[in-house]
């Protein structure tokens, strides 16, 4: 399961990990130690806290809500690409592609069909009567 900060974003600010930018996190969200300790700030303080209660696109302009559209969208399939590397581990473990489906509370075709396909096609023909 590929982990190197360098090919992850802040799910909250979307900045890259690299050398400069440390990452934390797990199962597909990530945060930036500048977020944690922005996060941490606020916590401290009840006014903070209160202030974040409110949606922040309620203060945003058109331009800065389109801004976000692209940060949104790659935070999402950091987490789509997550959970395929999540079941092609459960799949090395020869997990089956039926409990698979139960764990996600779908049919085993409907597991297979939206992680299974195209990724390897002699492991997957296999294991679809699993």
């Amino acid at each position: 399961m590929d982990f190197k900060a360098s090919n992850r974003i802040c799910s909250f600010c979307g900045r890259r990990g690299g050398r400069d930018t440390k990452l934390a996190g797990g199962l597909g969200a990530m945060i930036c130690l500048e977020c944690v300790d922005h996060f941490h700030t606020v916590a401290q303080s009840e006014e903070r806290v209160a202030s974040m209660s409110r949606p922040p696109w309620d203060e945003m302009t058109d331009t800065e809500l389109l801004v976000q559209l692209p940060l949104i969208l790659q935070s999402a399939d950091q987490n789509l690409r997550f959970a395929r590397e999540w079941v092609d581990l459960i799949r090395s473990r020869k997990i089956s592609w039926a409990a698979i489906g139960n764990a996600l509370g779908v049919s085993r075709q409907s597991a297979w069909e939206r992680f299974g396909r195209g990724k390897d096609p002699d492991r997957d023909a296999g294991a679809e009567a699993n």
